[in-house]
């Protein structure tokens, strides 16, 4: 009895230590995420005011990917396929979460359904502890029912513009560095979501960021001392990195959900106020920069989709490197991330995107392996759009071809070839027609919130304040 007691026990000791010697050899994730942050507002990019010295750093330590595009120009459906590996359009999801009767006027559910595979999950099954810090916008805080983000798979969360308690905006970075040292001091692997509120409305400016640009009037003060306070907040974890010796084995990624809001102009400053994150300065402020694309925030167009995309692997990705041939996508992070951590994607899980695990240690993408498909949210500009190969194609809501661009020549779209290139833009509508006929006609109703019920009261009381502005976040 005592040598099966003692072999059961060894055996169990063998398991634990090949499970930490296996978790110590992965390496860790840190996505951060950005919201409305151009491609045009970093230093290093160029900006004639701006000061970001720890991206600056980021990029200097790292590659900084130029042809990156995220999977839609607003927030919510960009978002969906980093979670997801998915166009979001097989979700409904086009447009932002907002408040109930918006999105079921829209024909979108009220929030991700968190039954479907989801990158945190897959890390999770890989040995990773996982967590969220930051905003959320998989539904919103406007629909108390909605899932949680631990409900997708995350160990743990602090975040705002979702269900429950909102997180001040500016814990972001605490909450990530005790998480990395937690981790740390456990030898567990980790991914971490660090999805930051800048630069969106409300503008949350403090004093001593202001005055580090007090030469600038208003809106371009507001707008630098918030983008400088986040910059700040990343140092701080590349920081934290460092000094618990973590740099070296981990992938640092900084990315942004979408081109910036606005018309890039500014405006005369008026406050307002936002339930999930408080009372800040408006739109006014919105003065990011695209870096030469057309379009912004809302658009197919490569200003709403062009952000920037900065990655570090010491030793993996090269340092002071620019990538701009590579079209990467963001439905291509949750296989990248996947094969890094080396978790095995189920045979019922098809992700719309690839690996880039070699693009991003310097074997160049100019021609992706897979289309990439868009649709956007609606109004005059383009509806939908294909890039495949080197060519992407733009229509409208009716199909009608608007423009084609090829892609590697003229990566900004700036000569439409349509009238000369008739044959291509007819084969690049067959694919996105039959692309656009796999897509559901209608949300899954398991996302849909208690308050479409037409026996329920329209509005839950804790929310009807947010009738007081505007709910487009």
């Amino acid at each position: 009895m005592l040598s099966v007691l003692l072999l059961t026990t060894f055996a169990t000791y063998a398991a634990e230590r090949a499970e930490v010697s296996e978790g110590a050899d992965k390496p860790n994730i840190l996505f951060i995420f950005a919201d409305d942050w151009g491609w045009g507002d970093l230093g290093c990019h160029g900006h004639p005011y701006l000061k970001t010295p720890n991206l600056d750093r980021l990029a200097k330590e790292g590659t900084d990917f130029h042809r990156f595009t995220v999977a839609s120009g607003v927030c919510s459906p960009s978002r969906t396929a980093v979670m997801t590996g998915h166009f979001p359009a097989r979700y409904n999801i086009d447009g932002h979460f907002a408040w109930v009767p918006s999105n079921a006027k829209r024909g979108m559910p009220d929030w991700l359904n968190p039954n479907t595979s989801t990158l945190p999950k897959m890390l999770q099954s890989a040995g990773y502890a996982t967590a969220h810090f930051g905003k959320w916008h998989l539904a919103n805080n406007m629909i108390p029912d909605s899932p949680l983000p631990k409900d997708y798979g995350y160990d743990e969360y602090g975040a705002f513009n979702c269900a429950g308690e909102q997180m001040p905006v500016h814990e972001d970075a605490a909450r990530a560095i005790a998480f990395i040292e937690k981790s740390a001091a456990a030898k567990k692997p980790f991914f971490i979501n660090l999805w930051m509120h800048e630069p969106h409305t409300p503008f949350h400016t403090l004093p001593e960021y202001r005055r580090r640009f007090s030469e600038l009037d208003d809106p371009d003060n507001v707008y630098a001392s918030v983008l400088s306070h986040a910059d700040d907040r990343i140092g701080e974890v590349l920081d934290a990195l460092d000094r618990f010796m973590l740099s070296d084995k981990t992938l640092v990624i900084f990315s942004s959900d979408n081109g910036p809001a606005g018309s890039g102009r500014g405006n005369k400053l008026k406050t307002m106020y936002d339930s999930a994150t408080g009372d800040g300065f408006d739109g006014g402020a919105s003065v990011g920069t695209t870096g030469g694309r057309n379009g912004r925030k809302g658009s197919i167009l490569q200003g709403g989709l062009g952000v920037p995309f900065i990655a570090r692997w010491p030793g993996k990705i090269k340092a002071g490197a620019i990538d701009d041939v590579s079209w990467i996508s963001a439905v291509d992070l949750l296989p990248t991330f996947c094969e890094i951590a080396g978790a095995v994607l189920s045979e019922r899980y098809q992700p719309d995107g690839t690996s880039q695990l070699a693009t991003l240690q310097g074997t160049h993408a100019p021609i992706r392996k897979k289309p990439l498909f868009w649709k956007g949210t609606g109004g005059n500009g383009p509806l939908y759009s294909i890039l495949d190969g080197k060519w992407r194609l733009l229509v409208n809501v009716k199909f009608e071809v608007l423009e084609l661009y090829d892609v590697n020549d003229d990566p900004l779209e700036k000569n439409d070839l349509k009238s000369s290139h008739p044959d291509i833009a007819s084969e690049l509508l067959r694919k996105l027609q039959t692309w656009h006929a796999t897509l559901p006609e209608t949300p899954d109703p398991e996302c849909f919130s208690k308050y479409r019920d037409e026996n329920a009261s329209p509005m839950p009381p804790e929310v009807k304040p947010l009738f007081q502005f505007d709910p487009s976040r």
